[in-house]
């Protein structure tokens, strides 16, 4: 026999096996198996020769490969749009600072509302594990702290928000509120009628002698001294005690405004009664725990004391003050 090979179709080789018993060529078939090994070697090999190819084209030649170069400026672009998104909230930020300040500053100020803390409004996201999810890649950093911020500033924008909504809330009811604030002193002003025997603040204490703080401003004075509501309210406590506060009065002024008045020898309101700035009481004493005759006067906002000397003004002329109580007395037909 004689073994020929021939181009067929212009692609491959084929190999032909001369049969002398019918005197033709013969296709000669290859075993199935040293074709899947050629088939196997020549995948192989193309598959080494790929990454010879890209070995030679980033590590020799130091060029990227094109995914990697449109992975590269997606990044870039992602990184600019964050870095712009980031300046914008700085101004943003500087913005709600500034609305901030006004409204500690201004608005709450003028409507004798408490200043909201810094730690509320500065106040952040708790758990190391919250943005956890952000930590891949080498833009990591920047996503996280992007992501911190707008989170920091939804909160501050909320709590800015709430604000005004309770700013404009009392604003809304201003003329009432000006009648609610306890804005003159409990007793007539007269000179010489009183002395302030302890103000409001950390004072020894002169039953116990330890240090304590005093929530209120104490009038001293002889028993049986008149004593007027600062402002319009209603009367919600009327308590008769051996010890503390003794004989006193709560009155409800609305806006968040309480008055208490304590030590009293006399009371005479009862709970559920409205007044009026300028109201009868009841009158001064020695009730509860106390040293001598006084008035203990308190003034409280959102259940907080703070210091009546900042509401009232002892000079006010004593005349325009009675004045005060007579018309009150006269709108009531007392």
């Amino acid at each position: 026999m004689q073994i020929m090979e021939y181009i067929c179709g212009m692609s491959k080789f084929k190999k032909y096996i001369f049969n002398s018993e019918t005197l033709s060529y013969e296709l000669m078939e290859k075993p199935a198996r040293l074709r899947f090994l050629k088939s196997a070697f020549l995948f192989l090999a193309s598959i080494a020769a790929a990454v010879f190819y890209v070995w030679i084209y980033t590590s020799v030649l130091g060029n990227e490969l094109p995914k990697t170069v449109i992975i590269r400026k997606n990044n870039a672009r992602w990184s600019s749009r964050f870095e712009l998104m980031n300046r914008q909230l700085d101004s943003y930020a500087e913005a709600l600072s500034i609305l901030s300040l006004r409204d500690n500053d201004i608005y709450r100020s003028v409507f004798g509302m408490y200043e909201i803390p810094d730690e509320i409004r500065n106040a952040g996201f708790g758990g190391v594990n919250r943005y956890a999810y952000l930590d891949y890649g080498e833009s990591s950093s920047l996503l996280r702290n992007t992501a911190v911020r707008l989170d920091v500033l939804t909160k501050k924008a909320y709590v800015q928000s709430k604000s005004f909504d309770e700013v404009s809330a009392i604003a809304k009811h201003s003329g009432d509120m000006v009648l609610c604030v306890p804005a003159v002193s409990p007793i007539c002003p007269v000179s010489g009628s009183y002395h302030i025997s302890s103000s409001f603040g950390r004072r020894t204490d002169p039953v116990y002698g330890r240090t304590a703080f005093h929530e209120g401003i104490d009038f001293a004075m002889p028993s049986g001294n008149s004593i007027y509501s600062t402002a319009d309210g209603v009367v919600v406590k009327v308590r008769h005690e051996f010890f503390g506060y003794g004989n006193s009065v709560m009155v409800d002024h609305g806006f968040g405004y309480k008055t208490r008045y304590a030590h009293m020898s006399r009371i005479a309101v009862h709970e559920g009664d409205t007044v009026k700035r300028g109201s009868y009481l009841g009158a001064s004493g020695n009730t509860g725990k106390s040293t001598g005759p006084h008035l203990h006067y308190e003034v409280l906002y959102k259940d907080r004391p703070v210091n009546p000397a900042n509401y009232f003004d002892l000079k006010m002329d004593p005349e325009e003050y009675m004045a005060l109580v007579n018309k009150v007395q006269n709108n009531a037909g007392l």
